[in-house]
């Protein structure tokens, strides 16, 4: 709000400028300009590419009004700081069509109106946001990243970056990364403050996500940071320790994988508990009935923390080797009690960070995002650089929220 606009090249105010030079006699540098109101695209023109914005400057003068609308739809826009300019905030829409009336005046008061209108080109393909995680407006975890999963392959990943706007109640150093060309997720820098308002605008429609393929809907969806729970576990002291808000809450004996075979050794890093399941029926991944290491278990209690099958749950089989030894196929065993403590206890997004392993939690391998690097994270930015929380705006619907968004 109130953000100064760089100066903007405007199509066809070059034309009527020299027009105006070129006239009767030269104009001396002190002269006035003749008042005239220059509108980009065109008046009348049809099938104008869905990605560029309206252009409005006045010459010998400066702006007054400037009223852009579809369907009577008024259409946001900004001037620059001396009303020389205006242009849309965004793309356009494609197979619409714009109304555009501007009013400028010069010193001595004269006032010229222009009026245009014209068509956009419509789209042969479109994209939209197939799904956002996390989205069920409740609480989750201080790991938790937002995932954006399109529909459709992005080429221009740089347009719909920029499209994406983060608004939160308490700013933080945050980065996108492509994951691949139809999934992009954002981080913060640092785990989200407890309790951290944030909502994800997507302004998509009319954004270009390569060659004839446009946005078809905008989108908005609220996500709400929950209070901050951090468990670490220890293979090597067989005990997991929960602290909330950085104190200690809760100390639980655990028994890990036992090794021997790489798929029985647990990861160590940065998890996030993916889901929380009070019955999962576990099965060996690569034996049948009948085959050694084959095994059927019904487990209660359990939390999710990878995609390959790693989970933290209740054993009371183990519960003799919890706190002492590690005999499990790859998951963290705990108690039945502590389990369930812990299934009541834990939010989605919550970090459960694991040491003392020899096998480092694979790239990816279920919600890994924690275990890329910063520096390597930032790079998988189209922009190759992070949001800054110096440069948020306001936000124009609560008046506290902070917006992070891409570079312009």
């Amino acid at each position: 709000m109130g953000e100064k606009i760089a100066p903007m090249i405007v199509v066809g105010a070059g034309l009527l400028l020299s027009t105006v030079l070129t006239g009767e006699r030269a104009w001396a540098s002190g002269d006035q300009l003749p008042l005239a109101v220059s509108i980009t695209p065109q008046a009348g023109s049809e099938r104008v590419l869905p990605d560029q914005p309206v252009l409005v400057a006045a010459i010998g003068g400066t702006l007054q009004t400037v009223s852009v609308s579809v369907k009577g739809v008024p259409v946001a826009g900004r001037f620059s700081a001396d009303r020389s300019q205006w242009r849309t905030d965004r793309p356009l829409r494609p197979g619409v069509t714009y109304t555009v009336t501007a009013v400028a005046a010069d010193r001595s008061g004269k006032r010229e109106q222009r009026e245009a209108v014209f068509s956009t080109q419509p789209a042969k393909e479109t994209f939209k946001i197939e799904d956002v995680t996390p989205s069920l407006g409740e609480p989750v975890g201080v790991g938790m990243p937002i995932m954006v999963k399109f529909d459709k392959e992005i080429v221009n990943q740089a347009e719909v970056e920029r499209a994406l706007t983060l608004e939160m109640s308490k700013p933080v150093e945050g980065a996108w990364h492509w994951i691949d060309n139809q999934n992009v997720h954002f981080r913060p820098k640092e785990y989200w403050p407890e309790r951290n308002r944030i909502r994800l605008v997507a302004q998509l429609n009319g954004v270009s996500g390569g060659k004839d393929l446009y946005g078809s809907r905008d989108l908005a969806v609220d996500i709400k940071i929950g209070r901050s729970q951090i468990s670490t576990i220890n293979l090597r002291t067989h005990h997991m320790t929960v602290k909330r808000g950085g104190r200690k809450i809760r100390s639980i004996p655990i028994s890990g994988g036992r090794g021997g075979l790489y798929k029985y050794t647990t990861t160590s890093g940065i998890h996030l508990a993916m889901e929380r399941n009070g019955h999962v029926v576990m099965t060996s991944p690569d034996a049948g009935p009948g085959q050694a290491g084959y095994y059927r278990l019904d487990v209660y209690n359990a939390i999710r923390i990878s995609s390959s099958g790693e989970y933290v749950h209740g054993a009371p089989w183990s519960v003799g080797s919890q706190g002492y030894a590690n005999v499990s196929h790859g998951c963290v065993n705990a108690s039945p009690s502590n389990a369930k403590w812990l299934l009541d206890n834990t939010l989605i997004g919550d970090p459960i960070v694991i040491t003392g392993s020899s096998r480092r939690l694979e790239h990816m391998n279920g919600w890994a995002q924690w275990e890329i690097p910063w520096r390597k994270w930032v790079a998988g930015s189209a922009f190759k650089s992070s949001l800054q929380p110096d440069n948020a705006l306001e936000s124009p619907a609560s008046g506290t929220n902070q917006a992070a968004a891409a570079p312009s």
